[in-house]
């Protein structure tokens, strides 16, 4: 893809991730969870300050995947400087034709989903990960539970 033209607005919307941190995996954007994160890193990264984190990564694949979004096209529209209302919009526009019942399964999936549910090689990074970062005695009930524990939302 081109180099992208930044609009004024992304700098105000973008969090600097070397001193915040994205919204929870919980939160949902376009219907979706997952997507709010994934929007924040994703400004982040357009505005250069995304510190540790990274657009288009695994976890947000899976939501990519799952709603059928290409996340160099979603990049672009957030660079337009779009807010979340506009994003929100967008993901709708964009995504597949999901039934609410679908979209609904498959939210609470993801926040019900254990380590020991996800692939393999994503466990074997959780091995290492987990006591790396979750302070000792906070304990995991789910995946998504790494993130809130980790950035003080648990």
């Amino acid at each position: 893809m081109s180099e992208l033209t930044l609009a004024p607005e992304l700098k105000t919307l973008a969090k600097n991730l070397t001193t915040d941190v994205p919204r929870s995996p919980r939160d949902t954007l376009g219907g979706f969870v997952l997507a709010a994160r994934m929007v924040d890193k994703c400004r982040a990264t357009l505005a250069g300050t995304a510190g540790e984190y990274h657009y288009n990564c695994p976890l947000d694949k899976m939501v990519l995947s799952f709603a059928g979004l290409d996340a160099e096209a979603l990049k672009a529209f957030v660079a337009t400087g779009a807010d979340d209302t506009a994003v929100d919009v967008w993901i709708r526009q964009h995504s597949e034709h999901l039934s609410r019942e679908a979209i609904v399964q498959w939210n609470n999936s993801m926040r019900d989903k254990r380590l020991s549910d996800l692939p393999v090689d994503i466990q074997v990074y959780m091995e290492d990960y987990i006591p790396q970062f979750v302070p000792h005695g906070k304990v995991v009930y789910h995946w998504f539970d790494v993130y809130d524990i980790e950035e003080g939302r648990l």
